[in-house]
């Protein structure tokens, strides 16, 4: 049995990077101004993905949500070794919160068919907010488990984790199908592999609205992908009213770039005078 497995990944503009021009009129990210980059724990997902395929028998397939440059995001996920990948593209997407994001991701996941298994960055730099994970596994109403550190164990039918929380860590287990959000600190991501960047990095794009390619499922030979698959609106069902802007309830007020800086520098004596001083300092301040 091949476990199927589906990674999430965005294409997010470089935080490090804020300028005035990153947020348009309407109040949503002006991703044109911004040099993109995969998101990191996206990555991390990905990663995992490909621990586990190297573990037992399992099929990758990559998805991202984006206007056409977010292929190039795909091609990443192509280039450390997914073996299928799926652009979800539309002007109809355009401007979408993580409820909308999710909503659609969910058509798409089940346009896609049978999955085991969902991964995807525990959250996005772009909005912080790590909510498009379990929000898709809300609207799938499938079980999720968050922050993965480490996969345990693993077979065709569950998977048992270990994930962090506030004060430490838990092992917990479920069955599939299942959704997984990976923190940056399960692993470190492997290097795109030479010989998938020369086959994968000409590709081009094919849309394709009737169907999903499971070709692989009926040969037993491995093959190149000769295009990455795009879907609109159309192609998965989904309802415009919900997707995109207009089917977004939260909206961003403000983008600037905060950097913060150190005004002055207090050194508290190691002494339970000294603690008990920062304290009620603190306390004053209404920090704490």
């Amino acid at each position: 049995m091949t476990l199927q497995i589906v990674v999430m990944v965005k294409q997010v503009p470089d935080t490090h990077n804020v300028t005035e021009e990153a947020m348009k009129a309407d109040g949503t990210v002006n991703r044109a101004a911004l040099p993109a980059i995969i998101n990191p724990e996206d990555l991390n997902a990905l990663e995992e993905a490909l621990k586990i395929k190297d573990r037992i028998d399992a099929h990758i397939t990559a998805i991202t949500m984006g206007p056409a440059k977010a292929a190039e995001v795909l091609k990443e996920c192509l280039y450390r070794g997914a073996d299928d990948v799926v652009l979800i593209s539309d002007r109809k997407f355009a401007g979408a919160d993580t409820l909308a994001t999710a909503y659609t991701l969910k058509y798409a996941i089940e346009k896609i068919g049978k999955y085991d298994l969902i991964l995807c960055g525990r959250q996005a730099i772009d909005g912080d907010t790590a909510q498009v994970g379990p929000q898709v596994a809300e609207k799938l109403n499938i079980n999720q488990i968050t922050n993965l550190l480490e996969v345990v164990d693993i077979d065709e039918h569950r998977m048992t984790v270990r994930r962090a929380i506030a004060n430490g860590y838990e092992v917990v287990r479920s069955g599939f199908p299942l959704l997984v959000t990976v923190s940056g600190e399960a692993n470190q991501p492997r290097s795109p592999r030479a010989k998938l960047v020369m086959a994968y990095k000409n590709i081009e794009k094919d849309v394709r609205g009737d169907s999903y390619d499971v070709s692989y499922l009926e040969t037993e030979e491995t093959h190149m992908l000769s295009r990455i698959v795009e879907w609109n609106a159309d192609s998965i069902g989904v309802d415009p009213a919900i997707c995109g802007l207009a089917g977004s309830p939260t909206k961003v007020k403000k983008i600037e770039n905060v950097v913060l800086a150190v005004n002055d520098i207090k050194q508290i004596p190691c002494t339970e005078a000294g603690i008990h001083g920062l304290m009620q300092e603190l306390k004053s301040d209404h920090i704490i």
